[in-house]
């Protein structure tokens, strides 16, 4: 999953960024509101953590009414120094969907964003199910039936992109913009090793199984109940 942070106290950002990619996320940086705006425009992020004051032409509420007016849903958790009702009213007002007051701590934000991500019917609090793949996103636990599977990092991020969207064609791009933070340096073949990855973790061990992580020739991959 891929976070924008929009925030202009470098060492806030950077915390938060560091955290975040702690938890297995990809994490994007900003540090005004103008450039806020030409990112957040990007449809790959799947959160914003918005900072309410801002260096730019709007400050953070602004920003939020004016990404809503353009039908820009991606889910939005607004930071703040100002925690009065009417503030909170303001900002939840202006189209975020969470209001979060500094200083705070950051297992409530990382609850917070991971709040958001929940997408049911597919799944249910903090588990994703595939056919009898399993992930949790909070205990970081994979299993497929009911066998436990150990993933580094960045072979989680994947799989857990994959298992939001079972049965959806992914390309390599819509994987490198969603799991890796736009700094990373990542080709194509990156890609097709991590695949692989997965494979020997996900399908291999499991010969008498139909393999779950299908390759769509000419387009990208896929993940469906085996």
């Amino acid at each position: 999953m891929k976070i924008l942070v929009i925030e202009d106290e470098p060492k806030i950002a950077q915390a938060i960024k560091k955290g975040l990619e702690l938890k297995k996320f990809a994490v994007d940086v900003v540090y005004d509101s103008d450039n806020g705006y030409s990112y957040a425009s990007d449809p790959d992020y799947d959160v914003i953590v918005l900072d309410r004051m801002l260096p730019g032409s709007m400050d953070g509420v602004e920003l939020c009414h004016k990404l809503r007016q353009e039908s820009i849903k991606t889910p939005i958790i607004m930071l703040t120094a100002r925690g009065t009702i009417g503030d909170k009213v303001e900002g939840l007002n202006s189209g975020a969907d969470d209001y979060l007051v500094k200083p705070f701590s950051f297992d409530e934000l990382i609850a917070r964003v991971k709040a958001l991500l929940r997408r049911p019917p597919e799944h249910l609090g903090t588990s994703l199910q595939v056919g009898d793949l399993t992930l949790d996103t909070n205990s970081y636990e994979v299993k497929r039936a009911g066998k436990p599977i150990k993933l580094s990092s960045k072979e989680f991020s994947l799989l857990d992109y994959f298992m939001h969207h079972p049965g959806q064609i992914i390309t390599k791009d819509m994987i490198i913009n969603h799991v890796w933070d736009q700094d990373a340096d990542v080709l194509p073949n990156t890609i097709e090793v991590y695949i692989g990855y997965l494979r020997n973790k996900i399908d291999r061990p499991f010969p008498k199984q139909k393999p779950m992580i299908i390759t769509v020739r000419g387009f990208g991959y896929k993940i469906e109940d085996s």
